[in-house]
């Protein structure tokens, strides 16, 4: 006997062990750490300038890159740790972010930025709690629409009864305030509602109720009026309350097709402020032009395909949990990038969103690594579990 066996038609030594790929999703983490990439290069391009003017050149590189550290960081234990502990928290877990979301009420902890009170501070650090609200929002309402599915398919008050929860927590960003999360909030539990087979009609009364408070919202704010007023003319308030936006239109024109080159950009130059964290996309768009723009949306496009069919996967080995906060998660990051690159393209009303794992801000970024550990962890399930994909190959990658 040669002593060899053949697997797949390769030899190998007979009793050794079959070298498996590790159950990673390539796409998923090619797009990831692709806009992760960019985003750090982006940053240092429109923040170096500020990092001078305040000392250290390199300051906002280097509290990015401790993000991003501890983003992945956090990512490789969301990995370790099964789908099973996260419904089973789900709900303590939304209650702890409520609880967040108080502290920054508190006099001494919270902390205003821009007339924003939207961190509590942690000694040199700070905790903006409406990111970490993002990701609790999505495990509740998967653990909800799981337990109760039959009834928010055939009843009104299944509809309604997690959305009064959404809302007290709604209501306590809103008092920052937080116009933009709080729609990435609502959105992504709509979204939630509706592939758990909520009927449409409860959506459009539902929708046009939202609809109308946000409406009476922006009314009764005169901040936000000149915003949305802003957005709908921006070049005749081009000094005023449309000034932010007419700057992200002229770095988008003068960027045209391939840009103007990596760090060539004039915009950021004080004259486009937040241009590293929510006008970051305007930025590329002046920098790598259409071109650029275009390879952003689509990795997002990527990001959410994989979101998708990751969840599509888990829910056709009958781990439901999974698959809706998988979903949840493509809802949640593909809706808020959409609403910051619309923002910037002066297609949305202006709003306080970073891009996610682009834009400069630590919370944001560290949030969003967690979840795509949290989507490499339902792969890892679905690989462990034998399930084969749509057609009929095992996910190799």
């Amino acid at each position: 006997m040669s002593g060899v066996a053949t697997v797949k038609g390769m030899a190998r030594p007979r009793g050794a062990a079959a070298v498996q790929p590790l159950p990673l999703d390539g796409v998923l983490l090619l797009a990831v750490a692709t806009l992760l990439g960019i985003g750090l290069v982006m940053v240092a391009s429109a923040s170096m300038h500020l990092g001078a003017r305040e000392g250290a050149a390199m300051r906002y590189v280097d509290r990015h890159l401790l993000a991003m550290a501890l983003g992945i960081g956090g990512a490789v234990l969301v990995w370790f740790t099964p789908m099973g502990w996260w419904e089973r928290a789900s709900t303590w877990l939304y209650f702890l972010g409520l609880g967040l979301l108080l502290l920054v009420f508190i006099p001494g902890l919270g902390r205003s930025a821009n007339g924003a009170l939207r961190w509590v501070g942690v000694g040199p650090l700070s905790l903006q709690t409406s990111e970490f609200m993002k990701l609790f929002i999505v495990l509740y309402m998967a653990g909800y629409v799981v337990r109760r599915q039959m009834e928010v398919a055939l009843t009104v008050w299944g509809f309604i009864k997690p959305l009064i929860l959404l809302l007290a927590a709604c209501g306590l960003i809103m008092l920052q305030p937080d116009f933009g999360t709080t729609a990435v909030l609502l959105a992504t539990a709509f979204g939630l509602l509706f592939l758990a087979g909520a009927p449409l009609w409860q959506f459009g009364l539902l929708i046009t109720l939202a609809a109308v408070a946000l409406g009476a919202l922006v009314y009764v704010s005169p901040y936000r009026m000149a915003r949305v007023t802003a957005f709908l003319n921006p070049w005749e308030q081009a000094q005023d309350a449309g000034y932010q936006l007419t700057q992200a239109l002229i770095a988008f024109g003068r960027g045209e097709w391939t840009g103007v080159g990596l760090g060539n950009g004039i915009q950021k130059q004080f004259y486009l402020p937040e241009a590293h964290t929510d006008f970051v996309m305007a930025v590329i768009g002046e920098e790598f032009g259409l071109l650029g723009t275009l390879t952003i949306i689509l990795l997002f496009g990527l990001f959410i395909w994989r979101a998708f069919a990751i969840g599509a996967r888990a829910e056709r080995r009958g781990a439901r949990y999974a698959a809706y906060v998988a979903w949840g998660l493509g809802l949640w990051i593909g809706m808020q990038a959409f609403i910051n690159i619309g923002v910037n393209m002066g297609l949305l009303p202006t709003k306080g969103l970073t891009l996610p794992f682009v834009s400069y801000g630590s919370n944001s970024l560290i949030v969003c690594c967690v979840a795509v550990g949290m989507l490499l962890r339902i792969q890892r399930e679905n690989l462990a579990s034998g399930s084969p994909d749509r057609e009929g190959a095992w996910q190799r990658a």
